[in-house]
């Protein structure tokens, strides 16, 4: 994807590669798991125009510094905000999806005085009823991958998230992602599988969010993710709430134009300047 320039920022333990865009309003999209570049078609999105959007990669994703020690979306979470430091950013709008969704989550809950908007965008089963389901499904990947590798570990679940043919799907969307996908996949099943399992996070750490929140999901995502979204809107009760039709938990990419447009919708409804609620 053209339009966006990479560079390193050095953080104390870390560097992640990290591209800013445009002006305005910061709104910073934390990288998802398994595709570096999943969230550029919506960041590159003409209805985000007139905020500054910064993309960045996570350890051991793309140019990103590798992993080192255990998977932790607390670390994950602190990473984001040690970046939000040495961008000069006080309080952005935040935006995660899939595995990012809890990064985002535990960082608004941590540092809620720096998070003025939170846009979650089908965040892990892991918050709901059906997180026993999930956390089978997630350590039989891992086993996979521990006992056969990662490209077996990739396949399977790539077959059963997107299609058999999910190479040629996904360069249909996002040309080089099949590669993204196969350089990365070692961080996704040998890290962050393992960290969404390890992770907890329940209705006392979302009192702690004070901002306005977004849900966005996918009306053919299948009801693991159907009761995802009602856990959110239990927790935040006047979260705004944008369902894709067609879509399902592949959304930031199939549909980016939906889901940017819900999201400045939301954007506009909640500027900067505006006090968070208490």
């Amino acid at each position: 994807m053209t339009g966006w320039e990479w560079r390193p920022v050095d953080l104390p333990d870390t560097t992640l590669e990290v591209a800013v865009r445009g002006s305005g309003e910061p709104v910073v999209v934390i990288q998802t798991a398994q595709i570096a570049d999943e969230f550029v078609p919506l960041a590159s999105r003409p209805e985000l125009h007139g905020h500054r959007v910064v993309l960045y990669h996570r350890r051991g994703y793309a140019g990103s510094s590798p992993v080192r020690g255990p998977g932790s979306i607390e670390r994950d979470a602190l990473d984001c905000r040690r970046l939000l430091d040495a961008l000069g950013l006080d309080r952005v709008h935040l935006v995660g999806g899939s595995y990012s969704a809890a990064v985002a989550l535990q960082l608004a809950a941590d540092a809620p005085e720096r998070v003025h908007s939170l846009t979650l965008i089908e965040p892990p089963p892991t918050i709901t009823a059906g997180a026993d389901a999930f956390h089978e499904a997630a350590r039989r990947f891992v086993e996979i991958h521990r006992t056969q590798g990662p490209a077996a570990a990739l396949e399977e679940f790539a077959t059963r998230i997107m299609d058999p043919d999910w190479r040629t799907q996904l360069e249909r969307h996002l040309p080089g992602g099949s590669v993204q996908v196969q350089r990365d996949a070692e961080t996704l099943f040998g890290t962050d599988m393992p960290a969404l399992v390890d992770w907890r996070f329940g209705a006392e750490d979302a009192r702690r969010i004070r901002g306005p929140v977004l849900y966005v999901g996918g009306a053919a995502s299948g009801p693991l993710f159907a009761a995802v979204r009602e856990q959110i809107l239990a927790w935040f009760p006047g979260a705004s709430d944008v369902v894709v039709t067609d879509a399902d938990h592949m959304l930031a990419i199939t549909h980016p134009a939906e889901v940017a447009s819900g999201l400045a919708t939301f954007l506009r409804a909640h500027p900067l300047e505006a006090p968070s609620r208490p």
